[in-house]
Parts: structure tokens; sequence; C-alpha cells
């Protein structure tokens, strides 16, 4: 059977989205959202940098929730917008649409989104008879799904520490790097990332997912980071990142039970790959569990067609694409990791 699909936006991970649903063997592109009045009418395939895909962009969300769709890859901005997100895609539920999702990462585990987001979420799909997911390279597969298949090799499991090492030098995102991250101001204070509870919102719901499939109920979710400072000015693909300005970040999402560090997230995140020695070192991501066994298991991206940034977005985009078939099948409800069987790609 194939599924109609609708892709929402082509931002970083949405111009890898789109051409992967259309060469899918179960799935049909059939439409296209775009924010931009720019985009308008133009095909989906010349969007992505690639081939014509024979479907159009448009503004028109009614038109495209109304064409009989069997599901929505919604891979939106969410950074300033996340109330906004949540009704996007409670509104494409209720509609009838399931719905896969990048955008807003919190709902990797929306019991741990905030408050009445599960709620609203769930009271959709039943309303629409419909499946929402979400998922990605991290928050998603490179943290908690590595992770969680690798606890069924344990007998115990005293601590999981989940790290992302990234060089995000050739990352051309202006707002998200200078706006969003922080890198290029003065102050910590200036990162909507680094503020009180922005890491906690946005990674807390992997510690509560892996806590889960363990069994383990946190007391609590604490939050630590250090910044680096640039030594000189630094040209990135993003712009300039001034002398003196911050140019890497290491920060610590970590999961408390009775008073005892259990489940960790560590992003390192630098420009050159020689900043913060002292800082862990690799490329990717890396799992490490003590227990028994104790398990170490890396992961790294690359592509033919771009570094490890592209690898990455490219990497976000397919699992949730590749989730599709699975969540269109799913009784109606939110789905996470733990709700879904084991999926690969599918090569037609």
């Amino acid at each position: 059977m194939t599924y109609r699909v609708i892709q929402w936006a082509t931002g970083t991970v949405g111009i890898h989205a789109a051409p992967a649903i259309a060469a899918h063997p179960d799935l049909e592109l059939t439409g296209l959202w775009v924010h931009s009045d720019a985009k308008v009418g133009h095909d989906a395939g010349e969007l992505c940098g690639g081939p014509p895909l024979g479907v159009l962009a448009t503004q028109d969300a009614a038109a495209l929730l109304a064409s009989g769709a069997d599901c929505i890859c919604y891979t939106a901005n969410s950074d300033l917008r996340p109330d906004g997100v949540i009704d996007d895609i409670v509104g494409m539920l209720a509609a009838g649409l399931n719905v896969v999702n990048t955008s807003y990462v919190p709902l990797l585990y929306p019991k741990a989104a905030g408050e009445g987001v599960y709620d609203r979420l769930q009271a959709a799909c039943l309303e629409g008879g419909t499946s929402f997911y979400t998922s990605g390279i991290d928050p998603g597969f490179g943290n908690a799904g590595i992770t969680m298949h690798a606890l069924a090799l344990c007998k115990e499991v005293r601590k999981v520490r989940m790290l992302e090492i990234v060089n995000y030098a050739t990352w051309d995102n202006p707002f998200t790097m200078f706006e969003i991250m922080g890198f290029g101001k003065q102050e910590p204070s200036q990162s909507l990332l680094l503020s009180p509870g922005s890491i906690g919102l946005a990674w807390g719901p992997v510690l509560h997912l892996v806590a889960e499939a363990i069994g383990l109920s946190l007391d609590s979710v604490e939050e630590t980071h250090e910044i680096l400072r640039a030594d000189e000015d630094i040209t990135i693909a993003s712009g300039t990142v001034a002398k003196g300005t911050i140019s890497g970040m290491r920060f610590e999402i970590i999961g408390m039970v009775d008073g005892e560090e259990r489940i960790v997230v560590e992003h390192v995140t630098r420009l050159r790959d020689d900043d913060a020695p002292d800082w862990p070192q690799g490329r990717g991501y890396r799992i490490h569990v003590e227990g028994e066994p104790h398990l170490k298991i890396e992961l790294e991206l690359s592509s033919d067609l771009g570094d490890h940034n592209h690898a990455g977005c490219l990497a976000t985009a397919m699992y949730v694409v590749n989730a599709i078939p699975h969540v269109v099948r799913a009784d109606p409800g939110v789905l996470t990791m733990l709700d879904l069987p084991v999926y690969s790609a599918t090569v037609g």
C-alpha cells in the first residue's frame, strides 16, 4: 500500500524529507506547505535542490488538510513558536491526518513536554483516528534510540551517559547559531538555549523516555553548562564569531534518583576541533553505560554529498520518513520509540 504524504516546510530538515518521501517505495509526496511567500508555486524538487518532483509549494493549509493525505511530515521551525507548533499538530491530528515530527523536540516524549501537552495531543489523535510520532537524530536515535536497544544487553544499569560531540562551524543557519544557541554573544544569559530551563525542556524528555524503558522514575532533572570564548575572530558558515565572544559550549541534562546521577545527556559543541581540549573529544554520538556489562557505543555520520552537519540533517529526516508506514498503521494515539516496531530503510 502507498501512503499519501504532505511535507510541511523546507528548512534544514525539510529539504531532505521531501525528496526522500518522493523516493520511498511505500510513500507518495502529494503536497508541500511553505512558510516563505517566495517559495509558493515552485516545484518541491527545485526548492530542495534536486530534479522536479511534480508537487508545487503552497501556503493553503486548509486545502492540504482537506486533500485526503494519510500523513504530514512536520519539520517547520519551532524555535520561537513552540505553542504554535503544538496548535498546528493538534489541528492536523484532529482533522484526520497522522503526523510525524522533527520540529519541536520535547515531543519525543510528550508526557515530559509541559503541562497538558500530552493530553491535547492524545485527545486530537482520538478525535481524528490518527497517530503522532516525534524523533530525529538528537533528540532521537543518536541518544534515546541507541541507548534503549543497547540496554537490552545489560543485567544491571547504574548510569547512562549519552553524548553529542559536534563541530557546528559548517552549519549555515545564522538565526539558530547566533540567536538561539548564542554563538557570538558576550554572555550565556544572551543565549536562549542556555537560559534556565531551556536545555531541560529540550532534552529532559530523552531522560524520561530512557527511564521509562528501564522502569526508572526520576526524582528531578538538573542542568549545568560551561562556555568557551574565542581567542580570535572565527569565520564560520553562519557568519563571524568575534574574539572574546561565545565560541563553544558544553552542557549536561541530568536525571537524578536518590541524589545520584542516573541518566545524563551531554552536548559538546565546538567551532574548531582543537578548541577546549579538556572537553570530550570525538565526532558524533557516544553512549556510555555503567552496569553489568559496561557498554560503549559510538556513531559517526558522514555523507558523499556533504559533511557531518549535512548528514545529521538527512538522518533526522529519514528517521521519521521511514517510520511513516508504521505510524499510519498504528492504533490511534501518541507514540514514542517504545510503541513502534523496529523499522529500517525501505529500498524499492
